[in-house]
């Protein structure tokens, strides 16, 4: 059998980042598993989730949780990229090519996630925003972090005002309502339809979210975190902890200031468009940095680090404990499952989160014990060196 020498021992990882995929993994499960149950894409949640404890977990969730993971996750990606380039240099590999290679086998893995499992896919946004990065990771740390931080900042204030000048001049249209003709669509073809009537509600609800004009808002709001993820990389802030401690508790703070502010608007003042616009493309993404900032910090403690180790074992796995989310999330509520779409209460749906999560801490600390990889990443591995990696330890 071949061997590729891609393998990452665990000597080389930094472990603080796998623990931080791990959380990544349990906050977007959160996020998702509304639009799992439930038309969520279609709904004034607030006007959806009345009654308590419903409507306490959603807000809850919607503070700690909504447009806070996804971030985390592309900076991630970022930070990861880095990683890959210099182990490409060491090895005399064209990074150029082998993240292009990565990136087109992560686009099919995407697609496959998007059209025949769940619409909510990210995989799809990562890989072709990658491509994107490959005209920027020579830069230095300090350029990546001050680009990724304009880019990021600007369109969001912009895209912000525009909120708050509608929201001003023509408030209905600021209004969130819930579209009863989607949402009975969503309900007839998840909970009663078809294979081929759940696939064609799948790309309809995919292109919403998806289409040119969205997809403009998502690039600003994905890819200038691969920046920011590649100069802490470079700078090497994550992994040289101690020697930049005292930067990364006032990052810590700022964010979490701001952030906190930012989050709360739609519950501060009206829940609309312009404070939800404030909230998501704002509030959520700083609020990540927060997150990341505080958990490498805390992290320094030996008892605190021992104690979130599994997680760091999901984060090792995280793309196949993604997908897995996906394909639990589905058979429980589509019509070619057990279909309970829209029949649970938001309360049961974080529930199952816990409960669902608890299982994939313990399954991939066994698996771990057992391979270096996970079965998507395998996959992934191979397809993108063309040589087999070694799974089995």
């Amino acid at each position: 059998m071949k061997q590729d020498g891609q393998t990452i021992d665990g000597s080389q990882r930094v472990q603080s980042i796998d623990s931080l995929r791990g959380l990544a993994i349990l906050g977007i499960f959160l996020v998702n598993m509304p639009d799992f149950h439930s038309p969520f894409l279609h709904i004034n949640p607030l006007e959806w989730w009345r009654d308590n404890p419903d409507r306490i977990f959603y807000i809850l969730v919607d503070l700690f949780a909504q447009a806070s993971f996804y971030p985390m996750f592309a900076f991630l990606f970022g930070f990861g990229a880095v990683i890959l380039a210099k182990r490409a240099q060491d090895r005399n590999q064209s990074f150029p090519l082998v993240f292009s290679r990565r990136l087109v086998v992560l686009l099919v893995i995407g697609c496959v996630h998007a059209f025949f499992i769940w619409h909510g896919d990210i995989l799809i946004n990562y890989a072709l925003f990658g491509f994107f990065f490959l005209l920027f990771y020579r830069m230095s740390g300090i350029t990546l972090l001050w680009l990724g931080s304009l880019l990021f900042a600007i369109p969001a204030l912009l895209f912000s005002l525009l909120m708050m000048l509608i929201y001003f001049t023509i408030p209905d249209e600021a209004v969130i309502l819930t579209n009863f003709e989607m949402v009975k669509a969503s309900i007839e073809a998840y909970q009663l339809g078809t294979f081929m009537e759940i696939f064609q509600q799948r790309f309809v609800e995919w292109y919403m979210v998806n289409n040119l004009g969205n997809g403009i808002i998502l690039f600003f709001s994905i890819f200038p975190l691969f920046l920011i993820g590649a100069g802490f990389a470079k700078l090497k802030w994550l992994e040289k902890t101690k020697e930049h401690q005292r930067k990364l508790a006032m990052i810590a703070v700022v964010c979490l200031v701001i952030g906190g502010l930012l989050k709360a608007s739609p519950y501060i003042a009206n829940y609309n468009y312009f404070t939800v616009s404030l909230q998501d493309m704002i509030g959520g993404p700083v609020i990540s940095i927060f997150y990341i900032t505080a958990i490498v910090l805390l992290l320094q403690n030996k008892s605190i680090a021992k104690i979130v180790s599994p997680l760091a074992n999901v984060g090792r796995l995280s793309m196949s404990n993604y997908l897995l989310q996906s394909i639990i999330g589905t058979l429980l509520f589509y019509s070619y499952g057990f279909g309970l779409y829209d029949k649970i209460s938001f309360t049961t749906g974080v529930v199952l989160v816990v409960v669902i999560y608890f299982l994939q801490l313990v399954l991939s600390t066994i698996w771990l014990k057992y391979y270096r990889m996970g079965p998507v990443e395998y996959i992934w591995r191979f397809a993108t060196y063309g040589t087999r990696p070694m799974m089995k330890k």
